[in-house]
């Protein structure tokens, strides 16, 4: 319990109470580490990060504590503690870039941080003044990308970081995530077991709104992991829709 950063307790989660997407999840994070988690759709990964970034109302929860003290989800202490950026995001549409990095640094009050370094990595140099609602899927998940990494937070929330990104970026988030244990604790959802298995301290396999199995260390491999997810079939998306089983982006 001392090294651990967060500890959740018997979480459940539903958008109809007909049917959880998450029953009875119990999760620790560790002070510096990169935790991947990964699911077929509908296995509850995004509703457990929205849950956990206070913008999922409909749930219970045994307990949740942080540096070993008890914490709500939306209490501030622990909204300045944690940024989230989300598979899709169209807030803050008339906003820039730089706009946006002033308003949240000064909301998580960090100052000014320099952003230099993060802005030359993802090649985002032309679009620091555009507006929010003017930039490419692409370039938004940058803009959110590279304020996450500015404010170094001590639990960063990372919702498919992938999606919508081109490789050199994609290149230059895995060193980031990698290297991120300086600063504090990644979560990370992700559907492409590249980013999982170059990152990640350990992997989690969500299934039916549970953890299902752990990898750590040398047992984090594509082969196994890919194995813990193939026994899902006709799996569902959060709300309770049928979806599609996945094809490459595990390896079919």
């Amino acid at each position: 319990m001392a090294n651990n950063l967060l500890t959740i307790q018997s979480l459940s989660a539903w958008y109809s109470k007909e049917r959880n997407v998450l029953s009875d999840f119990s999760i620790e994070l560790k002070q510096n580490e990169v935790v991947g988690l990964i699911g077929l759709n509908g296995a509850g990964k995004t509703t457990f990060i929205k849950t956990l970034s206070g913008l999922h109302e409909t749930f219970r929860v045994e307990e949740v504590r942080m540096h070993d003290h008890a914490v709500k989800f939306r209490d501030n202490n622990f909204k300045i503690s944690r940024y989230t950026v989300f598979a899709e995001d169209n807030s803050f549409q008339y906003f820039t870039f730089r706009e946006y990095m002033a308003y949240v640094s000064a909301a998580y009050k960090r100052g000014n941080p320099d952003t230099a370094a993060l802005i030359q990595g993802f090649h985002f140099e032309e679009y620091t003044d555009v507006l929010m609602k003017d930039l490419s899927t692409g370039n938004r998940k940058k803009a959110f990308l590279i304020t996450a990494f500015a404010l170094k937070p001590e639990l960063l929330l990372l919702d498919e970081p992938v999606n919508g990104l081109d490789f050199q970026s994609t290149e230059f988030l895995y060193q980031l995530i990698a290297g991120y244990k300086a600063h504090g604790t990644v979560l990370f959802s992700s559907h492409i077991l590249e980013s999982i298995t170059l990152t990640s301290d350990r992997v989690l396999v969500l299934e039916d709104g549970q953890i299902r199995q752990s990898f750590e260390g040398g047992q984090i491999n594509a082969v196994d992991i890919r194995k813990a997810l193939r026994y899902g079939e006709g799996e569902r998306d959060e709300r309770g829709g049928q979806k599609e089983a996945w094809g490459k982006e595990i390896g079919k």
